[in-house]
Order: structure tokens, then sequence, then C-alpha cells
């Protein structure tokens, strides 16, 4: 059953997805934010199908922590799913993605007027210099800046690999750091149609302050993100974490708090 519902949601999905972007042609002749109203409802109506075809539902947790304004956004990255269904969490969003997309018809013209941020991942430090001035230029029009801070989908318990490129916005930017954990992955696997029933649990962490030195931001934001997901995705298995690496992961949050 679980192999019919997957297929049924990818077509469903996919010929969802294409409608709205034929829909919204007319979108990309007007601001911005009108585009991304419709790429809000194209993401509701993603999660939204998710759940009536394959029974997997999303509960948020700690929608209360999100600041207002102008912020940076580290979200850990485990499937496809985070890269639309964190898009209606924001006012004004702009993800930092990798420069290929852009080149996907139709969709490549929609992350350019939306303001995504595209980097050439084999332009090594000059991809990341050009992409702090985007990020800073989008920031000061009071937009959210979201980055997955591993640069690519990680497998739920998979060791994780921080790239620089959020230390290096967190330090030029100068706003609070905003980390969010998940299990996406154990519903949207990677390489894999299928779609496991559950629940997706996302929370959002408390906000990083900014002003932190690099090693201590990095080491910060990895324990905490890392910590939270390791928590979500036992929960989503339906077990306890080890009393080792619970005690860890709680130490972990409470001196997040503490510092916050």
């Amino acid at each position: 059953m679980i192999v019919v519902r997957s297929a049924l949601f990818t077509v469903v999905f996919y010929v969802t997805t294409v409608a709205y972007l034929i829909a919204a042609l007319p979108t990309l002749a007007l601001p911005h934010r009108t585009m991304g109203m419709m790429a809000k409802a194209w993401a509701r109506t993603s999660v939204w199908l998710l759940r009536v075809i394959c029974d997997v539902s999303v509960e948020w947790r700690g929608l209360d922590k999100m600041p207002r304004g102008a912020l940076l956004v580290a979200a850990k990255h485990q499937s496809a799913w985070e890269t639309f269904a964190l898009l209606p969490l924001f006012a004004d969003p702009s993800f930092i993605i990798k420069r290929e997309l852009t080149w996907i018809p139709l969709y490549g013209w929609y992350t350019r007027k939306a303001g995504m941020i595209p980097v050439d991942r084999t332009a090594g430090r000059a991809a990341l210099i050009k992409m702090t001035r985007a990020a800073r230029r989008l920031l000061d029009q009071g937009r959210q800046i979201l980055i997955f801070p591993e640069g690519t989908r990680s497998a739920p318990g998979a060791p994780p690999d921080y790239k620089p490129g959020i230390a290096l916005l967190y330090a030029d930017l100068g706003v609070p750091c905003l980390p969010i954990a998940l299990n996406s992955g154990l519903h949207w696997p990677r390489r894999s149609f299928l779609r496991p029933p559950g629940t997706i649990l996302v929370e959002i962490l408390d906000p990083i302050p900014p002003g932190l030195a690099r090693r201590a931001f990095m080491a910060r934001l990895q324990d905490t993100i890392e910590s939270a997901t390791a928590r979500l995705v036992a929960e989503g298995q339906g077990r306890s974490l080890p009393p080792g690496d619970a005690a860890a992961a709680a130490q972990v949050e409470e001196a997040s708090v503490g510092r916050s």
C-alpha cells in the first residue's frame, strides 16, 4: 500500500507543481512578493497532498521562538520536503540554493524572480563572497535568509558535515541565527520515492544571538541542531535515545537556552 500511495503522490505532486508553475507565469511581471504568495500556496498544497495521499502529517514546534524581520535561518536538510514546506513560515524568505536549480525550465525563472541566492559549488571562496554580498543586499530589504548548513541532504543518523558558508553569513550579516531541527528524512527519504506514513516533526530552536566567534558559533549551531534532530528522529522512530545520548542532548539544549 505504501508503494501505491507513494507512486500516486509522486505523480500528483509533479502534475500539481507544473500546474502552479504555469498558472504563476503572470506573476513574473509583478513584484516578487506576489509570486511568493503563489509559491506559499503551492507549498501548502504539497503538504496537504502528502497528508491526504500518504498519511504524512506535520507537527510544528517552537513557532513562538521565531523573531520578526531580517533573520538568518539554518535548517537541517534531510529531504526535498523542507525546500518547500518551510516557505510559509517566513514573511519574505530567500533560500541559498545550488546554481543548477536555476537551470530548470520555468522553475529557474521563479528562483531568480524570487531573489533566491544561487551558489556555484565549484567556484570556492569566490562563490561564498558573492553569496554573502547577495544575502546582505536582501537582508537590508528586511528579508529572511535561509540556508541548509550542510549544503546537501543527509540521511537521518548520518554524521553531520557543516560547511563554512553559514559561518561567513553569520559573521557578515550580524543578525540572530534561527536553528531548525527536523526528521523529514524518515518520511521523505533521499533517493527513494517511498513516503512512509507518520508525522514529520519540525522544531524551531532558540535563536543564536549575533557576535559569537566563528568556532563558538559553529560548535553551538551544530550541537543545537544535531541534538534536537537526534531527539526528533528517535521520537519519529518510536524509540528513546540511549541514556548517554539523551543526557548529552539535554545538556546541549539547556546550555543553549542559558546562553540566549
